[in-house]
């Protein structure tokens, strides 16, 4: 890794900051406080969904191997288990990617000169047990205040163009646009647009070219104790990478480091209308995963309530 990197890391670095055991990271500074906080931006009670629909023609092109998208089988049709003229049933089982859609990484998704975060090595993670230590199920109550910080509507744009690293200056701009201050245990949500992409019909288009995070931005979440961010791209931060042949960095910083959950395929275009009408930028957010033990990401279908 380039020095210039190491120094990041080491700037962001959480390892131990909440004791040699913890497992959750960042999700720590979502306290009773800051959950209370964030019932209280409820004004209208309006609500907005931000996932994806999972569907066969998902967001997956094949970019990422094997993170295949949702197939739905009917198991069983109007079928009266039971016998004849008793209730009859339907149900479904699915085959997926557990990050296909719209989904949450685990701390233990990236890592990095073979340890994950809070210094646990990661061949803890094997093919039988999956993450011995911080799956995804331990991130149980993913509850907090959330804030849209709007890139695209900040610098005037329906979408930032797909070479766009977005910049921590860029973070002031969507955070003053907004009028809005992120603090700790806040949940960020940066919008760049690029969803439009795939809502429009070309997921080839939305997977390979992309705007998304700057690897100087967990500085930015850093500084803030944000507890978990999300963003509306396929890779979440600028791909193809920014610093040539430096691959994910930024999930490094954030997922090894920093010990912060990140959120990608999040549709935030609903939600940028929402917070554009009611001149606000904070809402309650509900965003827990699906608890699959040992699992290095999972669905999420996440709610913002106005």
């Amino acid at each position: 890794m380039p020095p210039a990197y190491l120094d990041l890391a080491g700037r962001v670095n959480n390892w131990g900051r909440w004791g040699a055991d913890d497992e959750i990271g960042t999700l720590n500074l979502i306290t009773d406080a800051v959950v209370r906080t964030a019932a209280a931006t409820v004004r209208t009670g309006r609500r907005v969904p931000l996932a994806l629909p999972l569907r066969r023609d998902g967001v997956q092109s094949g970019t990422i191997p094997g993170r295949v998208n949702p197939l739905h089988t009917m198991v069983q049709i109007n079928q009266r288990i039971f016998g004849p003229d008793t209730v009859a049933t339907s149900d479904d089982t699915v085959t997926m990617g557990l990050q296909a859609a719209t989904h949450w990484d685990a701390l233990p998704h990236a890592s990095h000169s073979g340890l994950l975060y809070n210094g646990r090595p990661a061949d803890t993670i094997t093919a039988h047990e999956g993450a011995r230590f911080s799956s995804i199920a331990t991130a149980a109550h993913v509850v907090s205040r959330g804030v849209l910080l709007d890139v695209a509507a900040a610098k005037g744009l329906p979408r930032l163009p797909a070479g766009h690293a977005v910049t921590c200056e860029d973070l002031d701009g969507a955070e003053e646009f907004g009028g809005v201050t992120v603090g700790a245990g806040d949940i960020v949500l940066v919008r760049t647009g690029q969803v439009q992409v795939y809502l429009a019909g070309d997921r080839n288009a939305y997977a390979r070219s992309s705007p998304g995070l700057s690897v100087r931005t967990p500085l930015w979440f850093h500084a803030r104790d944000v507890a978990a961010v999300a963003n509306d791209t396929l890779t979440f931060e600028i791909f193809p990478p920014e610093i040539e042949n430096l691959w994910l960095p930024v999930h490094a910083l954030h997922l090894v480091e920093m010990g912060m959950p990140q959120g990608q395929n999040w549709n935030l275009e609903e939600l940028s209308t929402a917070c554009g009408e009611a001149g606000r930028y904070a809402f309650l957010l509900s965003a827990t995963p699906e608890p699959f033990l040992g699992a290095t990401g999972s669905p999420v279908a996440p709610v913002a309530v106005l």
